[in-house]
């Protein structure tokens, strides 16, 4: 509902269109040339006995491994091992944003755990937090679609549940903690020199 998932495809289509020398839709954009390679749509099958779990693994094993090859990649993932349960998704999300550190990669992941946004303490110099965050005014759920520095401070799955349904916001501190449901979005880089394209032409 904030425009993550719409800003990532909106940043590989750029991406993609710049790469190949065409004009992108924007005033300015810097980027390092690569390749692109995204996590965003990944899907179970049980035509291949695969669950969404094991798909999503094969897919960032994938990215590791072109990595470890020396391959330089600008990578895009959405909401990184969601088909596990919290305490793995959040361990295995903290140990993946180390290594591609250590692996020197670019990219952006959008996630709800906003735990990760404490990633910028280890590595101050290669991530950036940003978020999409929902506004509540006069007891309405607002969007501005804008990109903001920081980690996200509004509970919009509590507000939701309670105006949609009636439902109580929960009371239990652990509970308001896992019900953070606005974006956090980490940019990583290695900040190396960047090329430019240009704005499309009107």
């Amino acid at each position: 509902m904030a425009g993550k998932s719409t800003y990532l495809r909106t940043i590989g289509i750029n991406y993609l269109l710049a790469c190949i020398g065409t004009p992108v839709c924007a005033r300015q954009m810097e980027l390092y040339p690569a390749r692109l390679i995204t996590s965003l749509r990944t899907t179970d099958s049980l035509t291949d006995n695969e669950s969404y779990f094991f798909a999503e693994l094969k897919r960032l094993k994938l990215i590791i491994d072109k990595l470890q090859a020396g391959e330089e990649l600008f990578i895009i993932l959405d909401e990184i091992l969601k088909g596990t349960n919290s305490m793995d998704k959040q361990k295995g999300s903290f140990a993946l944003i180390k290594q591609f550190m250590a692996l020197q990669a670019n990219g952006i992941i959008a996630t709800h755990d906003l735990l990760l946004g404490s990633l910028i303490d280890l590595f101050p110099e290669n991530i950036s937090n940003y978020r999409f965050e929902a506004d509540i005014t006069d007891n309405e759920l607002t969007f501005s679609y804008r990109l903001r520095p920081g980690i996200a401070q509004n509970m919009n799955a509590c507000f939701l549940m309670k105006k949609k349904w009636g439902l109580p916001s929960p009371t239990n501190p652990h509970l308001l903690k896992v019900s953070l449901r606005s974006y956090a979005v980490l940019h990583f880089d290695r900040k190396e020199d960047t090329a430019t394209a240009s704005p499309p032409v009107k």
